[in-house]
């Protein structure tokens, strides 16, 4: 199949196609990948520039990572804590609610006793595990503890953990007490990792969600079920896993320095490697936070530093490339040099795919061993009791079905919230309207948290954009470098005589307006994304929009910048000298709301129209922008356009009480006027 690439970009993505489908025929089912690759024609016009512009940014980002080496500071490293939180979704950190904890079966085995429980990371979010320990009495102080993460492997009511069980069996009988945990997707419980990938819940960018967070979460929780056992040691706990589970290693020991030694395998590539080499396709979005501050990715990774850590992957990885390895690897190594803990980092290399194999096993339980037991003694038993995937159905030391927390569909709790927990997690922000008087303060705190958390590139316009003029077509407006959107501009005898501006911008599925009154300049924007600048769309992977949010930003976002840059050529079209017309901005639909976000950061906008926009970012049609749910929504947004002219036609009037109170308060309700349309 074709790719929507070219030059070596294509390449590179037409090799990791056709890897990706040898390996899903023959890579072991426990192991599965997030989702096979699958390319898509190079059919639309603006996909050569898109591509440019994402490896342009990349690159800018990636080039931040000289701040991971200096010397380590106390104070930037809260700061990184909590921007790392935030971009999870965990900020303000969920409560510590009781986990509930629940044993729902328990059996012995040949050196290993094993229990099926349940607990609740948060109430109703029920994380389901298998809780591995040894039969003997527990030593003074305790069994080291083991987080185990799962990575993704479809063994349906099951649950994911029942194929990983041959790791809990070892752990136990080498005097580990393991909890192996189901994540949210393919988990006794099953939910979606799948929002932005392939289920058009796009709203998950403006809420600030990934179920990266939650699996991060229900991890810290499952260091706090550890650290309550009698027969855990709660400091010596160490967390290890592949792939999906591999990602989550590094989320849970950013996240929590309980974690004592992190062996994630096969978890991490960098941004290089996900846009520009486009091995975001292969992943869901639990690989993935919402990259609100644009860290390079490895500063996940260096937020684990002093502890120890060993890095694992393999060479023949399509999604985890070797390139990408070498780079990760390669700057740990320096962060761990400057925390002066040089030996605490090593990498470790297998030959082969996306798999475990012997040799990764015995790295992964020495390196564990040496920090967790002080015995760095080599592995020569960790071949015992596997999982075997050679047939085609898996073998299993122990019969899945036997390691259900609910043995029946009947047993699952009726309050469970795994289901919606991604309308659930993040909490959404509700601002007080503003008191009569208190409205300007009031704006100005709204607008620091926009500009903070969803606008942060509102910089890159530039004040005068470059603009190539056609006769009789659109202009080619430089909006960001080497991005160009197009602007339709008014006739001559329009732009010379009119008494003001009309900037209508459109939307995927808008028509041109030809015709205004003869007091109206009309122009109208082909944002990034539509008309000569629309690049190819396929659902899945939705490549561009996923790669957008990896690089701190949304399609959404971006089109509110290319409505500033078209308003600057515009203010710029007025004669030297001449009084500056005013200009009124228009939209329809999900365009609207570019428009009037744009305004809302632009004085040179004189009033905004908008047509049927929608009343919530949680919406299907409204646009993604990045965490601006958490922030406030659309009718509270909406409102900051005050005291300009604002005029709203919708069928759901009710629906924007909010924008006309703030109005009102501002001191101008006869502006903001709301109107019922079919």
């Amino acid at each position: 199949m074709g790719s929507r690439y070219s030059g070596s970009l294509a390449a590179t993505r037409d090799a990791v196609h056709s890897t990706v489908a040898i390996l899903l025929l023959f890579l072991a089912p426990a192991i599965a990948l997030g989702q096979p690759f699958s390319g898509t024609d190079a059919t639309a016009a603006g996909d050569a520039m898109i591509d440019r512009w994402l490896a342009a940014r990349t690159a800018r980002i990636e080039r931040t990572i000289g701040d991971d080496l200096l010397l380590p500071d106390a104070t930037r490293h809260e700061r990184l804590r909590a921007e790392y939180r935030f971009m999870l979704g965990l900020d303000p950190l969920p409560a510590r609610t009781p986990l509930g904890t629940t044993v729902t079966g328990r059996f012995e085995g040949d050196g290993y006793a094993v229990e099926m429980l349940h607990y609740q990371s948060l109430p109703g979010l029920y994380v389901t595990a298998n809780l591995w320990r040894p039969t003997a009495p527990p030593p003074e102080g305790g069994y080291p503890g083991i987080v185990y993460c799962c990575g993704h492997s479809a063994r349906g009511r099951d649950g994911n953990k029942t194929a990983f069980q041959d790791h809990g069996i070892w752990f136990a009988r080498h005097g580990y007490v393991c909890l192996v945990v189901d994540t949210l997707q393919l988990g006794e419980i099953a939910a979606t990792h799948h929002g932005t990938y392939r289920e058009g819940r796009w709203w998950w960018q403006s809420r600030g969600y990934t179920p990266a967070g939650v699996e991060c979460w229900n991890g810290i929780r499952a260091i706090d079920l550890l650290a309550e056992r009698a027969d855990v040691d709660p400091d010596r706990i160490g967390v290890t896993g592949i792939s999906g589970g591999g990602a989550a290693t590094f989320w849970i020991a950013a996240a929590d320095e309980r974690v004592k030694v992190a062996v994630p395998v096969s978890g991490m590539a960098d941004l290089t490697a996900y846009v520009s080499d486009a091995c975001i396709d292969g992943h869901c979005d639990c690989m993935f936070l919402v990259n609100t501050f644009q860290w390079p990715w490895t500063r996940i990774a260096a937020l684990v530093a002093p502890r120890p850590l060993l890095f694992v992957n393999s060479d023949a990885d399509p999604i985890f490339p070797m390139s990408a390895n070498e780079r990760v690897a390669a700057i740990l190594e320096r962060v761990y040099a400057m925390h002066g803990a040089g030996d605490r980092f090593d990498a470790q290399v297998s030959l082969g795919g996306h798999a475990y194999r012997a040799d990764i096993r015995a790295g992964a339980y020495r390196f564990l061993g040496s920090c967790l037991q002080d015995d760095p003694r080599p592995v020569t038993d960790g071949e015992i009791d596997l999982v075997d995937e050679r047939g085609p159905t898996p073998v299993h030391p122990i019969p899945p079905e036997r390691l259900r927390v609910f043995p029946l569909d009947a047993d699952i709790p009726a309050d469970q919230l795994n289901t919606t927990i991604d309308a659930h997690f993040v909490p959404l922000g509700r601002p007080e309207p503003p008191q009569p008087g208190d409205f300007d303060p009031w704006r100005d705190r709204l607008l620091d948290a926009l500009r903070r958390v969803t606008f942060r590139d509102l910089a890159d316009v530039p004040a005068r954009p470059a603009v190539e003029r056609t006769a009789g077509g659109p202009w080619r407006v430089e909006s960001e470098p080497g991005l160009f959107v197009e602007l339709f501009p008014p006739t001559p005898a329009a732009l010379t005589t009119a008494k003001r501006h009309r900037l209508v911008v459109r939307g995927d599925d808008a028509e041109i307006p030809t015709t205004a009154d003869e007091h109206t300049a009309l122009w109208q924007l082909d944002p990034r994304g539509v008309g000569a600048g629309e690049w190819t769309k396929r659902n899945p992977p939705n490549h561009v929009e996923r790669s957008m949010a990896l690089l701190g930003d949304s399609v959404a976002g971006g089109q509110v910048r290319d409505t500033l840059a078209a308003l600057a050529v515009i203010r710029a079209a007025d004669s030297v000298g001449e009084a500056a017309r005013p200009i009124d901005l228009a939209g329809s639909g999900a365009a609207g709301l570019v428009a009037a976000y744009a305004a809302i950061f632009s004085p040179l906008v004189a009033t905004v129209d908008l047509d049927h926009p929608p009343s919530t970012h949680m919406a299907p049609d409204a646009p993604a922008f990045l965490n601006i749910l958490r922030v406030a929504d659309v009718p509270t947004l909406l409102g900051l356009v005050a005291p300009r002219p604002l005029s709203i036609r919708t069928p759901s009037p009710q629906a924007f009480a909010d924008t006309v109170s703030i109005y009102a308060a501002a001191g101008s309700p006869e502006h903001g006027t709301v109107s019922q349309v079919d």
